[in-house]
């Protein structure tokens, strides 16, 4: 209890002092203002953005996008990662042509799938879609492929079905696997529905921050970002906790308890 009570203390600390170097950093104007925007300024915007409301209808279009390209991605990436693992033929028939996509850097598709889909939700889950489920396919592909020969030789031996090796040791095997990548997953996610947002929308965060950009507001792009980094965090937190509560009895979910 004392080292995790220090510890908050800490990063508390490290916290306030990065915010009096940059306050001091800007009022002496070593950091020129107009570029680097001021706390106080940044914090009277997120002040007059929430109690107006004006934030709440643009946060809650991205939110909604990232929520579904994290779900989509995740059980999309999931199934695709468990079949593979499962079917070395299909693996190796295919390994290149997801190499290939895997490779390519997915953001330039914002521009075909808003031609495709439009410039509504749709073409921002579909970029943050691209982004998430590659970072789950690999992560569930591995954990399936590394569960322990001697294990499944031993269930085999007791006499257990193809069912029964896919719930109570494949699954189990992958579920670690994809709650790790869905910490990363989330963070993608997002960066699908701000940058679809950027390239073309009526509403959402990434919309506010390009407005902002365009009146050289730095201010408020800075509080944007901290609104975004802050639901971020929030989404990251359930995710955590979905991990505890369905991973109960693994030692990292132990650990992170």
């Amino acid at each position: 209890m004392k080292q995790t009570t220090a510890l908050l203390g800490l990063r508390a600390g490290l916290f306030i002092s990065v915010l009096a170097a940059w306050w001091w950093l800007t009022a002496s104007e070593i950091l020129p203002p107009f570029f680097f925007g001021e706390p106080a300024k940044v914090a009277q915007q997120l002040y007059d953005w929430f109690a107006s409301g004006s934030v709440f209808a643009h946060l809650g279009v991205t939110l909604l996008e990232t929520f579904l390209a994290l779900l989509i991605g995740s059980v999309a990436g999931a199934g695709m990662g468990l079949w593979l693992a499962l079917s070395p033929l299909s693996a190796l028939l295919l390994d290149p042509y997801i190499k290939a996509a895997n490779a390519m850097p997915r953001v330039v598709l914002a521009p075909i799938f808003a031609v495709w889909f439009g410039l509504g939700m749709a073409s921002k889950v579909a970029l943050g879609f691209t982004l998430v489920f590659f970072v789950v396919f690999f992560n569930v592909y591995q954990g399936v492929r590394e569960v322990d020969p001697r294990l499944l030789a031993n269930t085999r031996m007791l006499g257990a079905s193809r069912r029964q090796l896919m719930r109570h040791v494949y699954l189990p095997s992958a579920a670690g696997w994809l709650f790790s990548s869905m910490h990363n997953a989330v963070g993608m996610a997002f960066v699908g529905a701000v940058v679809g947002e950027y390239l073309g929308s009526a509403q959402g965060m990434g919309y506010l921050i390009l407005q902002a950009e365009g009146a050289f507001d730095i201010n408020a792009v800075i509080a944007g970002i901290v609104v975004l980094t802050g639901c971020a965090l929030g989404l990251d937190w359930l995710v955590g906790r979905a991990e505890r509560r369905v991973l109960h009895w693994h030692p990292s979910a132990k650990a992170g308890a």
